[in-house]
């Protein structure tokens, strides 16, 4: 079966022990090296990754308040749009109403005038025919001013009646 020989074992036993002085010296210490460096650089990238996601959250943040801003901005924007046509109807209706109201005052005017042209003008008619008439019927000739001025007094006086 198994036999064990001492000098094997002893000869195993140093090999062994001068390979782990070896290892331990020449790549023990450069793969702890490796090792450290892996975690840091990994340590590195997380803090990275990190910060970035912190800048990244801070950035959608302001793009949110920018956005919910502008939207207000916007809002506003609009709302002084409505009031401004608003005050411009009201202003052009206004501006309407009192054109036509113009408008029929100076009609009413000019009727007035017309009216009182008219007046005129059939009292000096009806003065006229007076006179004829009465030239007829004294079959002699009168005074048309003096008797226009008789007319137009006695027709004034019976218009304030």
């Amino acid at each position: 079966m198994l036999e064990l020989n001492p000098g094997l074992t002893i000869w195993t036993i140093v090999t062994f022990l001068v390979l782990l002085m070896l290892m331990r010296a020449f790549a023990w210490k450069p793969m702890l090296k490796a090792l450290t460096d892996r975690e840091n650089s990994i340590r590195e990238s997380l803090e990275r990754a990190e910060h970035a996601k912190e800048t990244s959250e801070r950035i959608l943040f302001e793009n949110n308040k920018r956005l919910a801003e502008a939207e207000e901005q916007s809002r506003r924007i609009v709302a002084e749009g409505r009031q401004a046509s608003e005050h411009v109807k009201n202003e052009i209706t206004q501006k309407a109403h009192e054109e036509a109201h113009g408008m029929i005052e100076r009609a009413k005017s000019e009727i007035e005038r017309s009216k009182h042209s008219a007046l005129q003008e059939l009292r000096s008619e009806v003065a006229f025919l007076a006179i004829r008439v009465a030239e007829k019927i004294l079959d002699q000739k009168l005074d048309p001013e003096k008797h226009k001025k008789i007319i137009d007094a006695e027709l004034a006086n019976l218009s304030k009646n």
